[in-house]
């Protein structure tokens, strides 16, 4: 993992966590469709991280973040939904529920933080 902001080192293991959840669906649950909906919204939260860092202006920065809280909101959808549907065991959903809020929270006082600068 390369050295990078708290926001990357926080959704990277996050992202990784998404792809092997997903792989557990697919090939123990047989679950296919709710599951790539997650491993779309769920990885790119940190994509679009990365992306941020190379922005072209402030505004393009600030843009890539709140796409990326959206992806984060919807990833919290899937977990919940995942759960709600028994896919998810409760142990696993609330591991990986506290940590898409973690990040969620992380973004939303980056983006705070920048808006206070403007």
């Amino acid at each position: 993992m390369h050295e990078e902001g708290i926001l990357y080192r926080k959704s990277y293991p996050f992202a990784v966590r998404i792809v092997k959840m997903v792989r557990y669906l697919q090939e123990e649950k047989r679950e296919f469709v709710l599951s790539k909906q997650i491993l779309k919204s769920g990885t790119a939260v940190c994509a679009l991280i990365s992306e941020a860092k190379f922005a072209s202006s402030k505004a393009d920065f600030a843009n890539k973040l709140h796409i990326s809280l959206k992806e984060a909101n919807e990833t919290r959808y899937w977990l919940d939904l995942l759960k709600d549907t028994e896919y998810l065991e409760e142990s696993s959903w609330a591991s990986m529920r506290k940590d898409n809020d973690e990040i969620l929270r992380l973004l939303v006082s980056s983006i705070n933080k920048i808006k206070q600068r403007e």
